[in-house]
């Protein structure tokens, strides 16, 4: 009988909190009983807008930035990101002290760019819709001799965003249920291999954008299933394909996704700022949204959502959340 080894283990999340204390924000968890009464159960937000860079990505790039050898440091790190994953690799550089260049699409939200650039990287855009990031990404990277770090597609990485989830059941004690938003699915997996090692009862459901369902039709199909860039309002979820390593563990341990519109993560993220009194970008309000609008059902007693994060700048959260049009 022949058995797999998981690529990331809870003992590996573990390894990850051990590597990230002290520099990375254990972040807070709120509760809300206008919340909980709207939805029908205890409800635990882990807020990662909170965490530095203002996204769980800070989690994942550090651990495995920290890992670099003296001579890959010396080289310097590259990746590529719609934007979170960019300033955090660009702060974990800083923080180790070697450069970063960073692949991003032409249209990422000025925000993002301005935080990744104050970080001290350098940026190289591409058109998202046209550009094959991935391979700019590494092409670049053989070029200047430097050390690739992807978003999600890296055991370290999977690992770090993990801790997010450890943290979260750590403060709360076993939960019935954890939301999490999917993009790659690194941040899904790494929680759900948290999760699962703790609490093997608990179920994880992943939440997209209805217009990137990318994960759920993959998962449904038994295999990576790819679709067109998808055009949401949720940047850091707009994703064509899952990738190989983080399916692998989200096809193991997920227990479902869940879609959700547009207009309901704008509900979400107007309700966050409103009742909760936090910024949330879209991507970061969609598992928020899904328990506003009872997509996760039966919904049981006690529920964990990660806020995965809170980068959008003024005038995008007020188009975005006032009245009018988008």
């Amino acid at each position: 009988m022949t058995t797999t080894t998981p690529p990331v283990t809870l003992d590996d999340v573990r390894g990850a909190a051990a590597r990230i204390k002290g520099v990375a924000h254990r972040t807070p968890v709120l509760r809300s009983r206008t919340l909980d009464a709207l939805v029908g159960a205890e409800v635990f937000l882990k807020c990662e807008n909170f965490q530095r860079v203002g996204a769980f990505k800070f989690r994942g790039a550090y651990n495995a930035a920290s890992r670099l050898t003296p001579g890959q440091l010396a080289r310097g790190i590259a990746a590529y990101s719609s934007g979170n994953h960019a300033q955090a690799v660009a702060l974990a550089a800083r923080e180790l002290g070697t450069t970063a260049v960073i692949v991003m699409p032409e249209d990422t939200p000025p925000s993002k760019r301005a935080a990744t650039e104050g970080y001290g990287a350098e940026i190289v855009t591409y058109d998202r819709y046209t550009g094959d990031r991935h391979a700019i990404g590494t092409a670049l990277a053989a070029e200047r001799g430097m050390t690739l770090i992807p978003p999600y597609e890296h055991p370290h990485v999977i690992a770090g965003q993990g801790t997010a989830a450890l943290e979260l059941l750590e403060e709360t004690g076993e939960l019935d249920a954890l939301l999490t938003p999917v993009g790659g699915g690194g941040l899904i997996a790494g929680s759900a291999t948290a999760a699962k090692g703790l609490h093997p009862g608990i179920r994880v459901i992943g939440v997209e954008p209805e217009a990137g369902d990318d994960t759920k039709r993959s998962l449904e199909a038994g295999r990576r299933v790819g679709i067109p860039v998808p055009r949401t309002i949720a940047d850091g979820q707009a994703i064509d394909i899952p990738g190989e390593l983080t399916f692998s563990v989200n096809q193991r341990l997920l227990d479902g996704i869940v879609l959700v519109g547009d207009d309901e993560i704008r509900d979400a993220m107007r309700f966050a700022f409103e009742r909760l009194k936090i910024v949330v970008e879209p991507s970061g309000a969609s598992p928020l949204a899904a328990l506003l609008t009872g997509r996760v059902g039966p919904l049981p007693r006690r529920v964990g959502v990660i806020i995965s994060g809170g980068n959008i700048d003024a005038e995008r959260f007020a188009r975005l959340c006032g009245p009018g049009p988008a």
